[in-house]
């Protein structure tokens, strides 16, 4: 039976890459860590990725050149200048790193072949020499938005295989997991956090985990789009609900989503962006490859933002495949043959055979753009460090560590997992003391009894009030209609209105099974309210920015704004207010002055100001805050 209170030095709420690399890094330096997962790790949601991981290794002939700087640079323009590009700089010099120790945890990455190699670059088959003396090296692959080939990966099965090796790192470290968990709340004074209160999913019952660093690591929010999104079931966003639901801790860039433009119709799996660096297209109804029209030098391999708004717009004008499930597009990977499905896009290829039925090899493979990841997440500074909450981190993407901005690049965020992770786990392990865990246990007896009063409440609820799931039907249908691919100010302001109605409609659910134990719908029924609030907090900070920047495309404001809105959305919720608290920070000191992207056809306004204005202007901010992070409008 699990203890009441119990302590550790390190909890990791999360059992992710990210999360398990923190852990590794925390382990390796003595401490004691515990892990707590909504599944076996090796179920978690890292296993789909399946490209690639972006480290600047330069080790075939397309990556000549390549190196961190470069990396750093396309990172800066793929975010649309939202990122903090310091972080940006500390992620690019580390990812060689953190890709080549995964090959020392044992990831069987794909290597260079010396000699004459067949590859397809937008769409035509070109013969290139590999040089010898690079036979064996970390082989790389296109992706969308990036100079160079840049890609390390494993097959089709980069995430798979990358978090196994890591998995079995943790399990050598002696790490202890606790699976069918869930961490329901933070335990906290208002200023610092010491653990958080775990619910049980096989039994029910509530435990309080004292640690002297707590650790969010769970995966993005993607499930309040519902059933359109990449994302598993297990991502709903728990991990930043619960800084949240502290009232102090505040949530960055909500409003950044991103749409991945390949997911399989209408199951809504991802197809990898590999399937495109590889030399796939896409193809209108008509069979048509509109792509090379609307962006002739990128063509299918501009950044994700711009490949899925040309792929909506063209669904829009008519020109995608009808069916019963919606309009689709196809995405064409015939030409790369049988050979290359099965070896370097294996997992492509079981996924077109078991969820439609159909040979990649030989039959076009249906897709559309749907929900794929969070830029937004737990506000944390350059160390992981959550604001306004001592012994709080938070890592990959449950956090707003903000290398990112406003879109991501593929292959960004499963190097994103492990550099992040490693750079945490270091700073928690040089950080944190020897000694027992300082805590007052009023503070974990507090959290318990405010957990098991919640299930209680929902469990002894009587009456005819909505359905949990109704509820987040309806959620999903105005993030989806509303808050998607294109927005407008009218459909926004629509969207926090419904959305506020939901959460008025949470404190009503009924539950039709009673079980206090194993009960997946007062499971979901004790997340749901704090899903609706993702979604209200998103659709307020996408509402509130007249602009459009990377993902976030705002029809009536279609330009990018630098003069007003080169700044960080934070949102805060305080504790019983009816709605969040919406302010802004500079998005950090400039070493890149914002500018056209590079890929893309959108317009844009530069900055009005010069970068050694702004960074004066940033310096003086911080002066008057007396300490970082800064927060204020520009």
């Amino acid at each position: 039976m699990t203890p009441r209170i119990s302590s550790t030095d390190v909890l990791v709420i999360g059992g992710g890459l990210a999360g398990e690399r923190c852990a590794i890094e925390a382990a390796a330096a003595g401490h004691d860590v515990l892990i707590l997962s909504l599944v076996p790790p090796r179920r978690s949601h890292s296993c789909a990725a399946q490209g690639g991981m972006q480290a600047a290794l330069g080790n075939c002939v397309k990556a000549e050149g390549d190196n961190p700087d470069v990396h750093y640079l396309d990172t800066v323009r793929g975010s649309d200048w939202g990122a903090d590009q310091k972080v940006a700089r500390v992620f690019a010099d580390n990812a060689p790193i953190a890709v080549r120790e995964l090959a020392h945890f044992g990831v069987p990455w794909t290597r260079v072949k010396g000699g004459k190699n067949s590859y397809f670059i937008k769409g035509e088959r070109v013969e290139i020499e590999e040089a010898l003396e690079n036979d064996g090296l970390i082989m790389h692959r296109d992706f969308g938005g990036t100079a160079k080939w840049r890609a390390c990966y494993a097959g089709a099965g980069t995430g798979h295989s990358a978090l196994f090796a890591v998995d079995a790192e943790v399990v050598r470290l002696g790490v202890t997991v606790r699976d069918r968990a869930e961490a329901v709340e933070l335990i906290h004074d208002g200023s610092r956090c010491y653990g958080a209160v775990s619910r049980c999913l096989r039994t029910g019952e509530h435990s309080a985990i004292l640690a002297k660093a707590t650790v969010i690591a769970t995966g993005g929010h993607g499930r309040i789009y519902g059933q359109y999104t990449t994302n598993a079931t297990i991502n709903e966003g728990m991990g930043a609900a619960i800084a949240l639901n502290t009232g102090i801790v505040p949530l960055g860039n909500m409003e950044a989503v991103q749409f991945h433009p390949t997911a399989l119709s209408p199951s809504g799996i991802l197809v990898t962006e590999g399937c495109r660096g590889d030399g796939g297209f896409l193809l209108d109804k008509d069979g048509h490859r509109f792509m090379v029209d609307a962006e002739p030098e990128k063509q299918e391999l501009a950044s994700r933002d711009v490949v899925s708004r040309h792929m909506a717009q063209r669904m829009r004008d008519g020109f995608g495949v009808e069916t019963k499930h919606g309009p689709h597009l196809w995405l064409d990977v015939r030409q790369l043959g049988d050979e290359h499905l099965r070896t370097k896009l294996r997992e492509v290829w079981e996924i077109c055979r078991d969820f439609v039925g159909l040979d990649p090899a030989q039959e076009l493979i249906p897709v559309r753009p749907t929900q794929h990841y969070s830029m937004g997440g737990v506000r944390v500074n350059a160390e992981g460090e959550a604001y306004n909450m001592a012994g709080l981190f938070a890592v990959g993407e449950a956090s707003c560590w903000d290398m990112h901005g406003f879109n991501r690049l593929g292959g960004n965020s499963l190097a994103e997992t492990i550099v992040s992770g490693r750079l945490v786990g270091q700073r928690i392990a040089q950080t944190i003391g020897k000694g027992g865990v300082d805590a007052e246990t009023r503070y974990a007896n507090e959290a318990l009894q405010r957990a098991e009063e919640r299930a209680a409440g929902l469990l002894a609820r009587q009456g005819d009030g909505p359905g949990v799931y109704a509820v987040r039907d309806a959620m999903a249908e105005v993030m989806i209609g509303k808050v998607g691919i294109f927005r407008t100010g009218d459909e926004l302001e629509q969207a926090v209105a419904e959305l506020g109605q939901l959460l008025d409609d949470c404190d009503r659910i009924v539950l039709r099974s009673k079980a206090p134990g194993m009960n997946p719908e007062l499971s979901f029924a004790l997340r749901i309210k704090s899903m609706v609030r993702l979604a209200y907090i998103t659709a307020k900070g996408a509402l509130a920015r007249t602009e459009s920047r990377g993902a976030h495309f705002r029809s009536d404001f279609p330009l990018r704004d630098d003069a007003s809105w080169l700044n960080r959305t934070l949102a805060r919720w305080p504790e019983a207010a009816a709605e969040p608290d919406i302010s802004y920070e500079p998005v950090g000191e400039l070493d890149v002055p914002p500018g056209h992207r590079g890929y893309g056809a959108d317009e844009r306004i530069e900055m009005e100001m010069t970068v050694e204005d702004y960074n004066r202007q940033v310096e003086d901010a911080q002066r008057a805050a007396g300490k970082l992070p800064v927060e204020g409008m520009l």
